[in-house]
């Protein structure tokens, strides 16, 4: 069966990644409205209809916001923990109760052959989580919105084949940017979000594992761009003593399809 990640949509403006893995095609955050998302997957050549699960990592609107519209509109049903729940009940609408999805975090499920584990993320959100997906000796990680990445988090993305990793800012242009101070603060905190630098840390201690791919994602608007998210990632790793052509980087684009990624069988 064919496996792949693709990055619908990434950043604070609406995130959303599409999974396809052990026959479920399963959308991983909805934040983008309805028809947004709808047009994406058909760009990505994906009928909407044909999505399995909608999965939720945490409650903020920038991953939430086109997700009731969604299952309404195919029928999808939504799979979040009770916190997640909670959080974003009063954003998303009526859900139909035969598409309301509770899972305990750090409990596996199935959606059809794929193994679904969610893993605690540190956010400043009621209960975020992360996403590790298996099936047939392959594996993919989703894991975005993370102040910073303790081992724990890293153990759950260990030897992955493909790993999608936020890689905020910089730390200095979050400093320096218009941002009211206390939005600084949450930013740089060990709940906000992870800088380029500690995403290459954090990729360098994967790569230990057998990590050899990877997709940077959530990128800053204001205080972070492609170019110097791929640097500062790439300093990190050769700091490691990994060479360019031993990893494999591709960032995320905010507001278009950024591509299929597909995982050959292992």
């Amino acid at each position: 069966m064919v496996t792949y990640l693709c990055p619908l949509f990434s950043g604070s403006s609406g995130n959303a990644t599409l999974v396809e893995i052990g026959g479920a095609r399963i959308l991983v955050d909805a934040g983008k409205p309805g028809n947004c998302l709808s047009a994406a997957l058909r760009c990505a050549g994906i009928p909407p209809e044909s999505i399995a699960a909608l999965l939720i990592t945490h409650e903020h609107i920038d991953h939430v916001r086109g997700a009731g519209v969604f299952s309404r509109r195919y029928g999808v049903p939504i799979y979040a923990n009770a916190g997640t729940w909670e959080g974003m009940d009063p954003l998303i609408g009526d859900i139909a109760p035969a598409n309301i999805r509770v899972f305990a975090t750090e409990h596996g499920f199935f959606i059809k052959e794929a193994a679904v584990f969610p893993f605690k993320t540190p956010h400043d959100a009621r209960e975020s989580v992360g996403y590790r997906f298996e099936a047939e000796s392959r594996s993919m990680v989703v894991m975005t919105d993370i102040g910073h990445a303790d081992p724990l988090l890293l153990d759950c993305a260990a030897g992955s084949d493909l790993v999608l990793i936020e890689a905020n800012h910089d730390p200095e242009l979050v400093r320096s940017c218009r941002y009211p101070f206390l939005t600084k603060q949450r930013i740089l905190s060990d709940n906000g979000h992870l800088s380029n630098e500690n995403a290459g840390r954090a990729l360098a201690r994967l790569y230990s594992t057998g990590v050899r791919r990877a997709i940077l994602a959530h990128l800053s608007r204001d205080n972070n761009f492609e170019e110097l998210a791929l640097s500062t990632v790439r300093e990190q790793l050769r700091l490691a003593d990994i060479p360019d052509e031993a990893f494999d980087l591709t960032v995320a684009r905010r507001d278009e399809v950024t591509g299929m990624f597909q995982v050959a069988e292992g």
